[in-house]
């Protein structure tokens, strides 16, 4: 389980253990992956963007649960027209908007998308205007909770996310699902509740 220890008040950073840096460098089979729990006292955010193509239409996706792996919340949306990016970065600025409103303080944000996490955690400048405006966005926000983490995952680790986001494509207004999660990701929520491992192949993107 990842350590939080000694985290600041909204201390963002990307955290990697050793052995996923091990794994990363001399691993030569598939690599297990699976999702971990937060911390007592902890709500961690899985997240997710979906966009069909470079730019098109674009959802977005995000499930909240806590240290017991209970599910708290999902949320799944379409937001139109956008690149990879933008959906990516919009789908962690909802999630952090959904954390203001049910006073969640100590919040652990996991994404597969390993370019949005250097950029929030990195603070590096993007060139899209629309991205700029969801970053400026979730820069507004980090800073009122009482800590918080940014994390990079494999997708493999991320797939309740990415059912939602992929949910969002179909749905004709937000939507959000409180205490029991929709039917499409019952069965994911249970498998990582029991830490199920899923392989990834080594090369793959």
């Amino acid at each position: 389980m990842l350590s939080f220890a000694n985290i600041s008040r909204c201390q963002i950073r990307k955290l990697e253990t050793p052995a996923r840096g091990f794994i990363r460098n001399w691993y030569r089979g598939p690599i297990p992956v699976s999702w971990k729990r937060p911390r007592i006292g902890w709500t961690k955010l899985n997240f997710d963007g979906s966009c069909k193509g470079t730019a098109g239409e674009a959802s977005i996706g995000g499930v909240f649960r806590n240290h017991e792996a209970k599910f708290l919340l999902g949320y799944a949306e379409s937001i139109g027209i956008a690149t990879s990016t933008v959906a990516e970065l919009a789908a962690l600025r909802r999630g952090l908007e959904l954390v203001l409103e049910n006073g969640w303080g100590n919040v652990w944000f996991e994404g597969d998308c390993e370019s949005l996490v250097d950029t929030i955690v990195k603070r590096k400048t993007v060139t899209c205007k629309e991205a700029q405006k969801q970053v400026s966005r979730i820069n507004l926000i980090m800073p009122q909770l009482e800590n918080c983490v940014v994390t990079h995952v494999f997708r493999e680790g991320n797939r309740a996310a990415d059912k939602l986001a992929s949910i969002g494509h179909q749905l004709q207004k937000p939507e959000i699902w409180r205490h029991i999660p929709p039917d499409d990701i019952l069965q994911i929520v249970e498998e990582d509740a029991k830490g199920k491992i899923v392989f990834r192949r080594r090369f793959q993107r």
